[in-house]
C-alpha cells in the first residue's frame, strides 16, 4: 500500500548535475507544485546529498526520507510547504 504523506508528484533526476545548479534545477521543480505535493530528486553522493535537502528545509519544505540507491545515488522525498516564505 503506498503511504499517502510519500506519494509521488514528479521526479527530477539530478544525476551529473553540480552544485549550485542542482540546488536551482530543485528550487523551479518546486515553485511548479502544490502545496503538500512531493518531489523527488535524485542527487548524486558527495555534495549534492549534503547540501540540497538542509537548503529545501532552509525554504520551509519538509524532506521526508532520504534513501541511497544501488548505484550510489540518493532519493530525497520532498513535500512542498503550505507556505512560501518570505524573504528577508
Amino acid at each position: 500500500m503506498i503511504n499517502p504523506e510519500r506519494e509521488i508528484t514528479a521526479t527530477k533526476n539530478l544525476r551529473g548535475v553540480n552544485c549550485p545548479m542542482n540546488l536551482v534545477y530543485t528550487k523551479v521543480a518546486m515553485a511548479a507544485l502544490k502545496p503538500g505535493e512531493v518531489l523527488e530528486i535524485i542527487l548524486d553522493n558527495g555534495p549534492p546529498i549534503n547540501n540540497v535537502p538542509g537548503s529545501v528545509k532552509k525554504e520551509g519544505h519538509e524532506v521526508l526520507s532520504q534513501t541511497q540507491l544501488t548505484d550510489g545515488a540518493w532519493s530525497v522525498l520532498v513535500r512542498k510547504s503550505p507556505q512560501t516564505p518570505k524573504s528577508p
